[in-house]
């Protein structure tokens, strides 16, 4: 009985430790401010001294302008990162805005390093991410409604509708990191190999290069 108490604990131990490697390290500190100048390579970004930090280090305007959508894909993010707000540094927290044109679409991406949460402000949006085993979970979600995308699967938001929307999310990591789909296999530099891109997606050369030309 001992031995089974033991065994539990090491196990409950292990499963607490590998999770938490999986998300970004938790502070140490009141204030760890990044340093966008630092030589120092961290995993990370190096903190500037504390004594040295402002409110505007933790402050970011705008995100109540819409984006510029006059794209192909009809969408526009503005991702507040690290990059944007050095205040968020080990915080393990961000957030962005997406803006749709009408039929606007975020296309099949992931975040390598966060869950992301996902509310609409307006109009429609068809949302959904796919698991590891091709299980696609996807809903219509309307103004006030929430969905959520775990951790590195692949996911999109469409607008379906007439109108403009708008979506607010919030994203597990200081620094998320976005990989689109189609961006990886068709605008990678160097390009991936045609005989890897035609067996991986059964279609001809001619079609392959059509469709890596559309993202030089």
């Amino acid at each position: 009985m001992e031995a089974a108490r033991i065994f539990l604990l090491i196990a409950l131990f292990a499963l607490s430790f590998s999770f938490s490697l999986g998300y970004d390290p938790s502070p140490l500190q009141d204030i760890c401010v990044a340093d966008k100048y630092s030589q120092v390579f961290v995993n990370g970004v190096a903190c500037k001294n504390p004594n040295q930090a402002t409110a505007d280090d933790f402050y970011f305007p705008g995100l109540d302008n819409p984006g510029n959508t006059s794209n192909k894909l009809g969408s526009a993010v503005n991702l507040v990162n690290v990059e944007k707000l050095p205040g968020l540094n080990t915080l393990g927290i961000s957030m962005a805005r997406i803006d749709y044109a009408p039929y606007g679409l975020n296309p099949p991406h992931t975040h390598p390093r966060a869950t992301e949460i996902l509310v609409v402000l307006e109009g429609s949006l068809y949302v959904g991410f796919v698991t590891t085993d091709n299980k696609l979970f996807a809903k219509v979600l309307n103004k006030g409604d929430t969905f959520v995308f775990p951790i590195g699967m692949v996911h999109f938001q469409y607008n379906y509708g007439t109108t403009n929307a708008v979506a607010f999310a919030g994203l597990s990591s200081q620094n998320p990191g976005t990989i689109r789909v189609a961006n990886a296999l068709f605008g990678s530099k160097p390009p991936i190999s045609d005989d890897v891109l035609t067996k991986t997606l059964m279609v001809d050369k001619k079609t392959v290069d059509y469709i890596q030309s559309q993202f030089q």
